[in-house]
């Protein structure tokens, strides 16, 4: 499965953005899809995940109550609604999917960029 992440840009901190990730093919039972980033110099940061059967979500500290993740299953795409932006938000935003019982990535998307300024 080919997966492209999109909705990226610069916005002002406390500002919002809402990524999508989009899947070539059919998303299975049984999938995790999860966000994470990456800021320059820095490792790659979970952001969320959700199953995708069950609906079930996990967060980072960092972001929660500020993120949503949510996905549409007839359409095989993933969403990141980010509200509240910090400037520490600035980074590569990558989704990605794995099984459920493995904590290896199957597959990852290119990146879409996220600028938040002071």
């Amino acid at each position: 499965v080919q997966l492209v992440e999109s909705g990226g840009g610069s916005v002002q901190a406390g500002g919002s953005l809402r990524l999508s990730c989009a899947a070539s093919g059919r998303i299975l039972p049984g999938n995790v899809l999860s966000w994470y980033r990456q800021a320059p110099g820095k490792e790659r940061e979970f952001v969320a995940s959700i199953a995708w059967s069950s609906g079930h979500t996990e967060y980072g500290l960092s972001v929660q109550g500020r993120f949503t993740i949510s996905k549409n299953n007839d359409k095989n795409m993933m969403f990141l609604e980010m509200n509240s932006l910090k400037p520490e938000g600035t980074a590569t935003y990558y989704c990605g999917r794995r099984l459920v019982y493995v904590t290896d990535y199957a597959d990852w998307g290119p990146g879409t960029q996220v600028t938040v300024s002071t």
